[in-house]
């Protein structure tokens, strides 16, 4: 049964991050097989935290459906959390949820402060988007100097991650640009009333705004050298990962299962999702929205850690990473070795 919790305050949170435990795994990406996994020897009962309308969490959905979890002896109690992704890290750090997806641009500046949760699965990348209308004359990043960009809030993943593709071109994204905050739901109006001249924000609703209002796409997370990059993650609880290793990797190897088959089926993905999606979002369009990420793109051990210590380094030059943070050193601390 579906949870509804309350979190602690910020301050309530758990210091120290994961430590290393197991032994070691060499990072893997796309189609994972598991012909040595094997279930846990007794069973585990494990609160996920789930982002019910969150398209690209729906491959949880599957691994539920599918029985990938009792695949390997879990039992999952969903928690339904709809809040920022920030809140949920919070949650995991304090125990009140063993593990959940989030972003890693929001996850990453927490982390580095000392939250004890581990990174063990980058799920998939493409769900940032930024969008323009045609009429615009807004044809490349360059272009949006001087413009008032639309974002949720000025700390957000999405923003981050367009400041950062700013700075790599020349432009100080803190001068070159005013960032602007509404509601998601709210973009298309502050766009028609010109109050901002593009929108940056994630899945489903800048996939959904993109297609109502045929706006035009000038960028994404899958571009360049982020075209194989994750931009959403599976955090476990620390305690989880150094406590009880072979459940952090059974609930790790549960959702990269889930990925593939998601990768592998997005119409079925899609109507075992619909339940959980606004009736006016047609399975036909989440199908569309998964195809359009990279669910086959789930990184683990190494791999993981290589999209993490690239985006360490690129916060960096949006100043909300500290300079003197060594990039890898950090990767390998909130990477852990599990036995995936």
């Amino acid at each position: 049964m579906t949870q509804q919790t309350t979190f602690p305050s910020r301050r309530t949170l758990l210091r120290g991050a994961a430590a290393l435990a197991a032994a070691p795994l060499a990072g893997l990406a796309g189609h994972h097989a598991f012909a040595q996994a094997t279930p846990l020897k007794q069973r585990q009962t494990i609160k996920l935290a789930w982002g019910q309308t969150a398209v690209c969490q729906s491959p949880i959905s599957v691994a539920l459906k599918q029985g990938l979890f009792e695949k390997y002896n879990l039992a999952v109690e969903p928690v339904n959390f709809s809040g920022p992704t920030d809140a949920l890290l919070q949650a995991i750090a304090t125990g009140h949820a063993d593990g959940g997806i989030g972003m890693a641009l929001r996850w990453l500046k927490p982390l580095e402060q000392g939250f004890d949760v581990g990174l063990t699965v980058g799920t998939h990348g493409g769900c940032m988007r930024l969008l323009v209308p045609e009429a615009a004359n807004i044809r490349s990043l360059k272009d949006l100097k001087g413009k008032s960009v639309a974002v949720t809030d000025p700390a957000s993943p999405v923003r981050n991650f367009f400041a950062i593709r700013l700075a790599e071109i020349g432009l100080d994204p803190e001068k070159d640009v005013s960032w602007v905050q509404y509601p998601q739901d709210l973009f298309g109006e502050a766009l028609k009333k010109g109050e901002v001249q593009a929108l940056a924000g994630d899945d489903p609703h800048l996939y959904l705004i993109r297609e109502r209002d045929k706006l035009v796409e000038l960028a994404t997370n899958l571009e360049g050298q982020y075209a194989k990059s994750t931009c959403c993650v599976l955090g476990l609880r620390g305690a989880l990962i150094r406590d009880q290793p072979e459940v952090a990797g059974a609930i790790s190897r549960a959702i990269v299962e889930a990925q593939a088959w998601t990768a592998a089926n997005p119409d079925k993905t899609a109507d075992i999702f619909a339940p959980f999606v606004p009736a006016k979002v047609t399975p036909e369009t989440v199908a569309a929205i998964l195809r359009s990420h990279t669910h086959d793109h789930h990184s683990t051990g190494a791999a993981l850690r290589e999209d993490v210590a690239l985006f360490t380094e690129q916060l960096k030059l949006v100043n909300v990473i500290r300079k003197n943070t060594d990039a890898k050193a950090f990767a390998q601390k909130i990477v852990p070795h599990v036995p995936v």
